[in-house]
């Protein structure tokens, strides 16, 4: 794996031994001061969505969830702590896809879409799951299976009244996602407005501009998609997605 621009920036070795070891031996987080905020038996420091009925769970270790959730209104899963500043690493990976394809854009490299000749945007019909690192309330990493790799910073790449340089900022550098099945290593800095995103090893997103994310909020687990309630299949994008591994760090 490459570990691109890490030592340069300065940022701490925990992040490249992390993402580039997946760092399993807990005394290594422990040593540099990071809690963990999954004990790996159940969901405690974790705020279930009420009516949820338990497809937000843990099975084999692992934070499992099924993209069935029949909470109303918000389905994400919280952290009971807020934080503001922080250093997390999280490890994640897809299970499988929703039941039918899902219509995608291709992110360009300045956070535009593809468009044809004529100006109209060109989306594939490809398999996907969806899910995300919400941050603090006002922010969002995502975790999908789009061409341009997880870690885009939707909400910053699609306001079009910043600055170009902000809006790229926002793409990922390049698609560092594991196939599905497999398990990814995610680390993020987040000091400030300015965040950086670390996927298996490679830095994706390089301390951009993230307005708004200097408040204190909680740390979410996105929900995504869910059940046609006319077919009672599960959407495209659904959130087909488990966590393990949970670190923080407050700065």
């Amino acid at each position: 794996m490459r570990v691109n621009h890490i030592v340069s920036r300065g940022m701490p070795i925990l992040l490249i031994l992390a993402a580039v070891c997946f760092a399993q031996d807990e005394s290594v987080f422990e040593a540099k001061g990071y809690k963990s905020l999954f004990n790996g038996t159940d969901l405690t420091g974790w705020t279930i969505p009420e009516g949820d009925n338990g497809h937000w769970s843990v099975i084999d270790g692992v934070i499992d969830y099924d993209a069935r959730s029949e909470a109303k209104g918000d389905k994400s899963l919280w952290s009971e702590n807020e934080y503001m500043d922080f250093e997390l690493h999280i490890e994640w990976r897809f299970k499988g896809y929703g039941d039918h394809l899902f219509n995608v854009q291709t992110i360009l490299p300045n956070g535009d879409v593809l468009t044809d000749d004529e100006g109209n945007v060109v989306n594939s019909m490809v398999p996907n799951s969806d899910s995300g690192i919400l941050l603090k309330g006002v922010g969002q990493a995502n975790l999908w299976c789009w061409s341009v790799g997880s870690g885009e910073l939707w909400s910053v790449r699609n306001k079009k009244s910043l600055p170009p340089e902000v809006r790229a900022g926002a793409v990922p550098k390049e698609n560092a996602d594991k196939p599905v099945g497999q398990w990814n290593a995610l680390d993020m800095i987040v000091k400030g407005e300015r965040i950086t995103v670390i996927n298996n090893g490679i830095v994706v997103i390089d301390n951009a501009l993230y307005p708004g994310l200097n408040v204190k909020g909680h740390i979410g687990l996105q929900h995504h998609g869910g059940v046609n309630p006319k077919t009672g299949k599960l959407q495209g994008a659904s959130s087909l997605v488990q966590f393990r591994t949970i670190w923080i760090k407050e700065l």
